[in-house]
């Protein structure tokens, strides 16, 4: 039960929720819990009293010639003579259950409460609509066959509620004080208790929206330490990001500019050009930039789209050689146009092990780079075609299915295959068009669907050696 009830949840509301109300539910119950103690506590003395009575009555019982006798001198009666709150009533029955001295009205105890001789027992009663406590013993008389006489005192409760309430008084009265100030020392503690996180939002508030410095985790609790962490490791991933962006932009940047330069200056030679064949000449070169600067922002948009997907990627088993099998397909034109054998080899459509949980899109996306990679930078002429296989294996056993693609090109030296996979990084001494996205974006696909890339040597020992790009996907 929430003693206050927000349409936002509050840290300092939930916790003083949770500490006033079992303060203030248990509160009736140490109410009740004192008025039983108290009732215990005030019954004690009294019983003791009329304990005491009813021995000193008992003593009082005698035998004379064969008969139970009773006398209660004037000392004995100042025994049972109360004050104006409480009465007393007594009662003496010999041997056959006759009255010897006292109320006749008084009850008798159960048959089976019936004590031993010279036990005192005490149990509540009713006398005349009031109720009463009465002490009762049993007096042996010495007498063959006689029964026991039966000595009783009863005494009104009026003095041991009042005795109780008292208690009560005593005891509660100082808590209707003492439960205000709980409750506020409990909020100058929450408060207190508080006061880091406040700090906290106050330093986090003070600063410049460029400073991505980790928060100082020392100066708040032990218990918001891994928030701190935490938002320090965010922190520390957006300041990457960040870092990564602007590299991008500005590598993006570069990039395009030489298209365009080019674009601009071959526009001026042709605006500058008075023959057919040189204005013609100019115009070739302005469809070749715009097609490298098209590529350009193709791949540039390809990498953000593979980036910004890696959370909402929509999966579905899809079959890696049929789409191997369409990006060759699709490639083919290209390849041939450059005099390159573009082939695929491996498992069929459909095999064992050949299904993955990828998005298609992707997955093709990748086949397609690889592919363009390898026509990129694969020379070939009619005395010496180049060679491009695509290859597609799989492991049932092992679960794993592994999609290759080699060429026959001049290879990647082992310096710089590790680089060529950073954006619009491109091998040295290379004039192959390209714009240094496409293994990035390999790379980044690979990541999204737990795959790993490598690069090795088609042909080691030989020259050319080849360059054989190797994803391995878990099933």
């Amino acid at each position: 039960m929430k003693l206050f009830q927000r349409e936002q949840r509050s840290l300092f509301g939930e916790i003083l929720d949770w500490m006033l109300t079992p303060l203030l539910l248990l509160w009736p119950v140490s109410l009740a819990l004192t008025w039983l103690v108290a009732q215990g506590i005030a019954n004690r003395p009294f019983d003791r009293a009329l304990e005491y009575n009813v021995q000193a009555l008992a003593q009082l019982v005698s035998v004379q010639n064969q008969q139970a006798q009773f006398s209660l001198p004037q000392p004995a009666r100042e025994l049972l003579r109360a004050d104006d709150d409480v009465q007393v009533y007594y009662q003496v029955l010999g041997a056959r259950n006759e009255l010897l001295s006292g109320e006749r009205d008084l009850p008798m105890p159960p048959d089976d409460e019936r004590p031993a001789v010279g036990d005192v027992r005490l149990r509540d009663g009713e006398m005349r609509g009031q109720d009463v406590r009465i002490a009762y013993v049993q007096v042996g008389l010495g007498l063959p066959g006689a029964q026991p006489a039966l000595v009783q005192v009863a005494e009104t409760r009026e003095k041991r509620s009042v005795l109780a309430a008292e208690i009560i008084k005593g005891v509660m009265l100082p808590q209707f004080a003492i439960l205000p100030l709980a409750v506020l020392l409990v909020w100058l503690a929450l408060v207190r208790g508080i006061k880091p996180l406040s700090q906290l939002e106050e330093r986090i508030r003070a600063r410049r929206p460029d400073d991505l410095s980790p928060l100082d985790d020392k100066a708040v609790p032990l218990e918001v330490a891994p928030l701190v962490s935490s938002v320090n490791d965010l922190l520390t991933r957006l300041k990457d990001s960040m870092a990564t962006q602007r590299r991008f932009l500005a590598d993006a940047a570069h990039q395009l500019k030489t298209p365009l330069a080019g674009l601009r200056m071959q526009a001026d030679m042709a605006l500058r050009e008075g023959s057919t064949d040189d204005l013609k000449q100019s115009l070739r070169q302005i469809g070749r930039s715009s097609i490298r600067a098209t590529h350009t922002v193709n791949q540039l948009l390809a990498l953000a789209r593979a980036e910004s997907s890696g959370a909402s990627l929509a999966r579905q088993p899809c079959d890696l050689v049929r789409l191997t099998m369409d990006a060759v397909q699709d490639c083919l034109p290209r390849a041939l146009e450059k005099r390159i054998d573009l082939g695929y080899e491996g498992e069929q459509p459909a095999a064992p092990g050949v299904l993955l949980e990828g998005n298609a899109t992707l997955l093709t996306e990748l086949i397609r780079n690889l592919l363009d990679n390898a026509i990129n930078y694969t020379p070939s002429s009619a005395e010496h075609p180049g060679v491009i296989t695509a290859r597609v294996l799989a492991d049932t056993f092992g679960k794993v299915l592994l999609l290759q693609v080699e060429d026959s090109g001049p290879g990647i030296p082992l310096a710089e295959q590790g680089l060529v996979f950073q954006p619009f990084y491109r091998v040295l001494g290379s004039e192959a068009d390209g714009s240094g996205l496409g293994l990035p974006i390999v790379l980044e696909i690979a990541r999204q669907h737990g795959a790993a890339v490598s690069l090795e040597d088609a042909h080691p020992g030989q020259m050319p050696p080849g360059a054989r790009f190797s994803v391995r996907f878990m099933t």
